[in-house]
């Protein structure tokens, strides 16, 4: 994911937030206590990524070139398979809507053709789980918190049957399983190793061509 500033309730008058409430012409109610995806509709169209997770609202900007051709690598090699076995659609930056105060924008998506009939809605968003959700990690503290612990959670309480994390700069993979009803962690991947799902048949991939 791309590099991110949480806004809550609680700081809406430190600077950053002011910047954002004076940009998108509106003002917070003292009285609402979380964010919903009404608010996203209020929200300048400046190129910035807005995202709301459990209420909180996260605001992303433009990304690090690596993590932009790596998020397309992704995109590339999943469209390919996908395009061969007509099993499903591949997106990049797509919107997901698991509810009014968890509206989120993966990096990545890949979804089974019949849940995309089912998810999809008028606007092109995605009203539920996707198959497989992929974010790719942008430096610091609080981004990588975001991406493994709060969109992990997330994920997993969403439904979300498999959850992969990419960090370019280490050049691994974390990929994460539903067991049991949870993500959990199955395995790291490093550059020498080979990436495939029991959600994509016959799907293979270098790690090494990821990163490229």
């Amino acid at each position: 994911m791309t590099q991110a500033i949480a806004v809550t309730t609680e700081t809406v008058n430190n600077s950053i937030v002011t910047e954002i409430v004076t940009e998108a012409a509106i003002a917070k109610p003292d009285d609402q206590l979380l964010w919903t995806s009404a608010d996203l509709e209020l929200m300048p169209d400046n190129g910035n990524r807005y995202e709301i997770i459990n209420g909180e609202l996260f605001v992303t900007r433009a990304p690090h070139w690596k993590h932009q051709t790596t998020c397309g690598n992704f995109y590339a090699k999943l469209k390919a398979w996908s395009d061969q076995t007509k099993l499903g659609y591949i997106a990049v930056g797509a919107g997901v809507i698991f509810g009014d105060q968890d509206d989120v924008i993966p990096d990545v998506v890949w979804v089974s053709k019949e849940k995309y009939e089912i998810l999809i809605d008028q606007a092109g968003h995605l009203l539920g789980a996707p198959d497989l959700a992929i974010e790719v990690l942008s430096a610091g503290t609080e981004n990588e918190r975001r991406d493994r612990e709060i969109k992990l959670k997330l994920y997993s309480s969403r439904g979300v049957l498999e959850y992969w994390i990419a960090d370019w700069r280490a050049r691994q993979i974390q990929i994460y399983r539903r067991d049991h009803g949870v993500l959990k962690l199955a395995m790291t991947l490093f550059e020498s190793d080979t990436i495939t799902s029991p959600l994509l048949p016959d799907f293979s991939c270098l790690i090494s061509q990821i990163f490229e």
